[in-house]
């Protein structure tokens, strides 16, 4: 067969040269300066490639540059949540995640780290809970004490005059009703004899005397508050649920409450402020309706400025009247509104209202007047980096932080999780990073004329929103307007779990691979292999989420909305959000957007929350159910009452679609058997025109040994496509297989760099495509296909994968290829069908089994270690009713794994024995994932 290699015409590349390589590590106080850069659509990002610098910046995964505004500071210890600058205006304290670092402490003036606190080698102070809460620290008001907020309440330390910290002092906040405290940003009253705290999961503000914890009061207020701010004696309160439930109101849960919602899109419907007076603790919370999700509160004068996340504006509420006079909008690009997240805001003393656009990476300017009810005048955009939550105004300079900076670019780590393999070490998505920026303000011409950096570092132009005229159109595979006709007329999209580029493909020669790196190569997944092989590698391709928890949002929503992203430091509020409703944007999911085009959608497993299983159902029984349907017996043992699921979704508009046979997230469910639930309703009724996939044994961890979960996953991927193939649909049908994220493994490009697959007789056949794609592209081009509108800014100005597709259809179909890893290994109780034999009989069979037996035998010296990672697995919820993935400790995981697929013979790669699960260093830290 002859290879080519795709790439787009030389018009459409960014001409810059080589590409110079930008690390976290050692990065210090970077100057770079907004160039306005003369392009504005995803397409002419060509073949650049994520943690690389071009000439219009550095290139990250979720389609954007950045070259942001004045001095930058890149701080290699994980994501910063929150941040808040000391009285004197001289320290800046972060909270942050992901690397076994709370707190990060800045000295402003000489725009350098000082302190960290924490668990993690080489911190200044050692912190045993690794929490932090959606917002950020809080000075006292002589700045002589920092409040860290944390998940069962704050942590108080001492400042000391050069910004370093004395020994922090817990100070515990009852759990109610089971419900932990989660206090979002605190605040003093203005005599500083009180501290008030948002109880962000209790519904609540409590009074605290802050020199001894005490809890002195407590107020009833909206849903979910995140911060507080005194006008005039009286103290206003930000709920991102909004008001609550009423009877005859429609709602889904948020960590153990009912919050209005919208019945099809399943997103929450009201925002409010709540407004206490403390001096008279019996007096009516009064309550003052606002957007959607606020958060930040800011207060000039008369004015309390808040932030509507979620609504994309910014409510301006009179004091004096305790009602909205205005509401900035904060959507500068006029081809969508939805999705440009303002966090944060502040007020310079020339009247310059300074708001973040996180989802933008930009900082929008306007002129304030200081009359509440003046309109305000919008001046235009400036760069920062990547997720900029915050902004603040210290020593004459505006200050930004961003939450995830330069993105993953901080140390390579080190995975472990392939059958045999030594360590692989690369780049990977934890290895978060954040940053500083830091500049003068300038001049409102001068930020009028940056606005236009902003626009072409996200991509933003005026042509990437077009609609179809009403004039008959040729159909083609991916039309240029939205709702002309397309060729393809059914769309199957398969969600995966966790798998970098070079971990699966790096040993094919063709594409940008590391073959070191390949740790379930074309062995473990042959079908994969041969399927890029006729329907083209994609090598430049990336996942945009950090985890499951965003991955699954980056694909269902086009975004990880600000909810997600805050809920970081401890995911407790909820992990993935399938079930929480305050994690849904407005303008819904993507089945809603082909819903809405009027196509019909079917799913299989993806994004559902409760999957109702029998407690005694066991991978063996689905093994076997699976695998006697394949050899002709009778189907309906798949549902037989004994191992159905009920799998159940709280949105109303995916519950109504959903295949309820079909499984989601479980470790214990080979994908064997999600294929048959799948192929008995396809066989009886055909296709939806858009039907979405959870394959989830790719992720590991569960009853058989890792090599042998990627075998089965690569094998049911397989025969989906046979299936669809070879049937009447095939030439109107495209197939995109996806990760969710890419964060179990290695990559020697970025972490987010991950496989996918465009399968179609319209697909490019044959081809290596090195053109940069992201999910948020692919997003949009399913979009494009069926008709539907982008759900958001950054799919809106995404350009579809044009590339990906050809005008001239090659119908040959695609025949799966047998596994080559037995998918019964590691199988400690041998399912009653017996052993994976790979189809081979007699003396080549029974050798097959004796090998699978050996492998799973476990060292008499280790068997009470092994009894104790089994008990331990039991708990990480891989499996069952609410199996949540990436539950486990890292540390844990990443032992748990070696263990498996070294025969409990090795230590973990740098430790001295084979630990108990209790005793991996590290253990006793929450993990980033959701490890409670």
């Amino acid at each position: 067969m002859n290879v080519t290699r795709l790439r787009r015409p030389r018009t459409h590349r960014v001409r810059a040269g080589r590409p110079v390589r930008l690390t976290a590590v050692g990065l210090a106080a970077l100057a770079v300066v907004g160039s306005g850069a003369a392009y504005g659509s995803t397409k002419v990002f060509g073949s650049q490639q994520v943690g690389s610098s071009y000439a219009g910046g550095l290139q990250i995964s979720s389609d954007q540059t950045l070259a942001p505004q004045g001095q930058r500071l890149v701080t290699k210890f994980g994501k910063i949540m929150g941040s808040t600058v000391s009285p004197n205006g001289r320290f800046l304290a972060a909270s942050s995640t992901d690397k076994n670092v709370v707190l990060q402490m800045f000295d402003l003036t000489s725009f350098k780290l000082i302190y960290l606190v924490g668990s993690a080698t080489g911190v200044n102070q050692k912190l045993s809970d690794g929490s932090v809460g959606q917002e950020g620290p809080t000075f006292s008001p002589d700045g002589r004490y920092l409040w860290l907020p944390q998940t069962d309440g704050l942590t108080r330390f001492p400042v000391n005059a050069d910004g370093t910290l004395g020994t922090g002092v817990s100070v515990p906040l009852q759990q109610v009703a089971g419900q932990s405290a989660l206090p979002g940003k605190s605040v003093y009253s203005p005599d500083g004899t009180t501290l008030y705290v948002p109880l962000n999961g209790q519904n609540a503000v409590a009074a605290l005397d802050p020199s001894t914890g005490t809890v002195e009061h407590t107020w009833s207020v909206g849903t979910a508050p995140r911060e507080l701010a005194f006008v005039n004696g009286l103290l206003y309160v930000s709920n991102e649920g909004g008001r609550p439930a009423a009877t005859g109101d429609t709602t889904i849960e948020s960590y153990g409450t009912q919050v209005p919602a919208d019945p099809t899109l399943g997103t929450s419907t009201t925002g409010t402020v709540s407004v206490i007076n403390p001096a008279d603790p019996s007096a009516t919370v009064g309550t003052i309706a606002v957007g959607l999700h606020p958060t930040a509160l800011t207060v000039a004068g008369n004015a309390l400025f808040v932030a509507n996340t979620f609504d994309d504006s910014v409510s301006v509420i009179d004091t004096r009247r305790n009602r909205v006079v205005q509401t900035i909008d904060t959507k500068p690009w006029p081809s969508s509104d939805v999705g440009y997240a303002p966090t944060s805001i502040a007020l310079t003393s020339d009247g310059h209202l300074l708001v973040t656009l996180a989802r933008a990476n930009a900082l929008a300017v306007y002129r304030y007047s200081g009359d509440p009810q003046q309109p305000v005048d919008y001046v235009g955009l400036l760069p920062t980096d990547y997720y900029p939550s915050d902004v603040a105004l210290a020593g004459g300079q505006v200050v930004v932080t961003n939450t995830r900076g330069i993105d993953a670019r901080g140390p390579e780590l080190n995975f472990n999780t392939g059958p045999g393999t030594v360590l692989a070490s690369g780049h990977g998505t934890h290895s978060t990073t954040a940053s500083l920026t830091r500049f003068p303000l300038p001049s409102d011409r001068q930020i009028a004329q940056a606005t236009a950096t902003v626009f072409a570092q996200n991509g933003w132009t005026g042509k990437d929103v077009t609609q179809a005229t009403g004039k008959k159109a040729k159909p083609v595979p991916v039309p240029t307007r939205i709702g002309d006709p397309s060729t393809i007329k059914h769309v199957f999209l398969i969600v995966k779990e966790n798998r970098t580029y070079d971990q699966v493909y790096g040993d094919d020669p063709r594409g940008n691979g590391d073959p070191t790196l390949a740790q379930f190569g074309e062995k473990a997944a042959p079908n994969q292999h041969a399927l890029e092989r006729q329907f083209g590698l994609y090598d430049n391709f990336y996942d945009v989420g950090t985890n499951s928890a965003e991955g699954h949002n980056w694909v269902m929503q086009g975004d990880n909305p600000e909810y997600t992203e805050s809920s970081a430091g401890e995911y407790l509020r909820s992990y993935d959000t399938e079930n929480d409703v305050l994690g849904h944007q407005r303008s819904g999911f993507l089945w809603t957007a082909a819903q809405a085009a009027g196509k019909s959608v079917r799913n299989f497993g993806e994004f559902m929350a409760f999957e109702n299983k029998p407690e005694s159902a066991t991978w063996q029984q689905y093994y076997c159910a699976a695998k006697d349907v394949e050899n002709g017996g009778d189907p309906a043992q798949l549902t037989d009452p004994s191992i159905r699921v009920d799998d159940q979704s709280p949105i109303p508009s995916l519950n109504a679609i959903s295949n309820h046979d079909a499984p989601q997230f479980d470790t214990a469910i080979p994908d064997l058997y999600r294929y048959q639930i799948w192929k008995q309703e396809f066989e009886q009724q055909g296709p939806a025109d858009l039907n979405m996939f959870w394959l989830s044994s790719d992720h590991t961890g569960g009853t058989a040994d890792p090599e042998a979960q990627v075998a089965d996953n690569d094998l049911a991927v397989g025969k989906i496509v046979d299936e669809i193939s070879h049937s009447a649909y095939w030439k109107s049908s495209a197939i995109f297989v996806v990760e969710d994220d890419s964060q179990a493994g290695a990559d020697h490009v970025d972490g987010h760099r991950a496989p996918v697959q465009v399968i179609s007789p319209w697909a490019q056949h044959g081809r290596v495509v090195d053109t940069y794609y992201s999910q948020i592209t692919m997003v949009r081009t399913i979009e494009q296909i069926l008709g539907a509108q982008p759900l958001n800014q950054r799919v809106a100005a995404a350009t579809p994968m044009y590339g990906a597709f050809t005008s001239k259809p090659d119908t040959k179909p695609f025949t799966a290829v047998p596994n080559q890893i037995p998918l019964t290994e590691g199988v400690v109780t041998p399912p009653s069908c017996g052993l994976d034999t790979l189809g081979r009989t007699g003396a080549a069979a029974a050798k097959v089994r004796t090998a699978q037996k050996q492998a799973v035998a476990v060292p008499t010296a280790q068997q009470k270690v092994a009894k104790a990672w089994e008990d331990w697995s039991n708990q990480q919820h891989f499996t069952g009713n609410g199996a949540i993935p990436d539950y486990a400790h890292p540390e844990q995981f990443n032992r748990y794994t070696w263990y498996q697929t070294h025969q409990w013979k090795k230590p973990y790669p740098g430790d001295s024995k084979i630990y108990a699960p209790d005793d991996v260093p590290g253990a006793n830290i929450p993990g980033v994932d959701g490890d409670h």
